[in-house]
């Protein structure tokens, strides 16, 4: 029988977007940055917006959907906060700073990623 630690969630390879798109498998948001395929967990660390419908920039960044929060998918760090705040988009000197602190500190999770047989296991 499977343990919680064995257990993964799994897309075929080709089901990847290749255009800075990210889809969602599971809990985890995934898509590609420079080439490679990362898994993240899907909830912004700002008002939990599914990053499972964010975009990856041309930094590999994924950015998220309703504010522009970006982050680092090799670490989850939240690297630049959002900009703006419930339906606002625009400054918000402050609040920005003070959610990109705790973003850095309260950062995604990262997956395991792993090629098996055209498919990626992620774990």
């Amino acid at each position: 029988m499977p343990t919680e630690d064995s257990r993964s969630d799994e897309i075929d390879e080709a089901e990847v977007p290749l255009d800075g798109r990210v889809t969602g498998v599971g809990k985890w948001a995934v898509g590609r940055s420079r080439g490679e395929v990362f898994a993240v967990s899907r909830r912004c660390r700002h008002q939990l917006a599914d990053l499972a419908n964010g975009t990856v920039d041309a930094d590999g960044c994924l950015v998220c959907p309703w504010h522009q929060s970006r982050y680092d998918v090799r670490t989850g760090a939240m690297v630049s906060g959002p900009k703006g705040f419930l339906g606002y988009h625009g400054p918000t000197p402050g609040y920005t700073q003070m959610v990109l602190a705790y973003g850095r500190h309260l950062k995604l999770r990262v997956a395991h990623v792993v090629r098996q047989a055209g498919r990626i296991l992620i774990r």
